[in-house]
């Protein structure tokens, strides 16, 4: 049956506030929660995080222009980003990379994951991240920040496209796995990989490549949890994130 006018607009709108409400810390209400508001709320990901970037690329600029050496400016907006999503993302790569560590399978791993502290694996992955991100926004442009935040989320739509299970039968994985429809990933690499062509004056070809490195890492994170743990979860999405986002700040670096 199909959807009126109307609902098909209710359907979106509701997306775009869950989006916002999950994904950063906005106090959005999501309205009505279901497979069809969450296939568009994670497809519509980088647009999230391309508005992120846009913040992260002021905030940056403006303590520049207030006089704050590039490596502390650089590391405020790190900081300022984890602030901007509650540190979920974080928290994700944490508990994900604890799990992978502790060398376990299935619904032990799970049980490391879910634990409410954080191991030395997970530590040196948070300390890590922050470091690399720090240290890219130093030395990028305002566009090439808006370039890799908005890669970075690309990680969600990749994690939450058809055919990907969830680990649990509840939590944040079990509600979004499977969303996305493969096309809708695909339409949002394309974009994200267009518009970032222009994150380098005079190198076009960086942009893209940070996006498909982001891509590719993304893929890969998910695809090595989906096979440790049986599917993904809210942690594993959030650790895909940050993986992303690290390589594409530091393909961005390149050259």
């Amino acid at each position: 049956m199909t959807r009126a006018p109307d609902s098909r607009a209710r359907v979106a709108a509701d997306g775009v506030r869950l989006a916002f409400g999950t994904l950063t810390v906005l106090p959005v209400r999501p309205g009505r929660v279901d497979r069809a508001t969450v296939a568009i709320a994670m497809g519509i990901a980088p647009l999230v995080g391309a508005i992120l970037g846009a913040i992260l690329a002021g905030i940056l600029s403006g303590l520049t222009a207030a006089g704050a050496p590039h490596p502390v400016a650089a590391g405020l907006t790190v900081a300022a980003a984890a602030l901007l999503t509650r540190g979920l993302h974080l928290d994700g790569l944490a508990d994900t990379v604890d799990a992978l560590g502790s060398y376990r399978r299935g619904t032990e791993a799970l049980a490391v994951m879910k634990r409410p502290d954080i191991g030395p694996f997970g530590v040196a992955a948070v300390v890590l991240a922050v470091l690399i991100q720090a240290a890219a926004l130093a030395v990028l442009p305002p566009a090439a920040v808006v370039a890799g935040w908005a890669a970075g989320r690309l990680a969600v739509p990749v994690a939450c496209r058809y055919g990907i299970p969830a680990a649990r039968s509840e939590g944040l994985g079990a509600m979004v796995a499977g969303t996305v429809p493969l096309p809708a990933a695909a339409s949002s690499t394309a974009a994200v990989a267009l518009a970032a062509a222009w994150a380098l004056p005079g190198r076009p070809w960086q942009g893209p490549a940070a996006v498909l490195a982001a891509l590719l890492v993304a893929a890969l994170v998910v695809g090595h949890c989906v096979r440790r743990f049986g599917g993904i979860t809210g942690d594993i999405i959030g650790a895909a994130v940050e993986a992303a986002t690290t390589s594409a700040l530091v393909v961005l670096t390149l050259g």
